[in-house]
């Protein structure tokens, strides 16, 4: 029997496990120490996650690690929503790892699900 998980404008069939590609867009991520921090290397590893199988990639442009410090929604909107402008044509769902509800709405604004 497959389940459905319903987006915006798409279903994804959950009746198997996903994979979910992370793509933090920070200088100090913890996750993958700031590599991604630009544009152009944010979009070369959405496309390498997406070759190598993530069915759906979740952007964060806030760090969270211990220590860290907050960033302001306007520095946040600018880190993530040009990447998922971007990125919105790749062919899978777009997410977005943010606290701050003015940069979820530009988020999806821009074409995350």
């Amino acid at each position: 029997m497959n389940k459905f998980w319903k987006m915006k404008d798409r279903e994804m069939d959950v009746s198997r496990s996903l994979l979910m590609g992370i793509l933090n867009v920070t200088p100090d991520s913890f996750y993958d120490g700031g590599h991604h921090d630009s544009l152009s290397a944010a979009c070369k590893r959405a496309e390498a996650m997406v070759a190598e199988g993530a069915d759906l990639i979740d952007i964060g442009g806030e760090s969270t690690r211990p220590g860290s410090e907050g960033i302001s929604e306007p520095e946040e909107r600018r880190r993530v929503v040009p990447l998922i402008r971007e990125l919105s044509s790749l062919g899978v769902p777009l997410s977005i790892d943010t606290s701050k509800p003015g940069v979820a709405e530009a988020a999806l604004e821009a074409g995350a699900v």
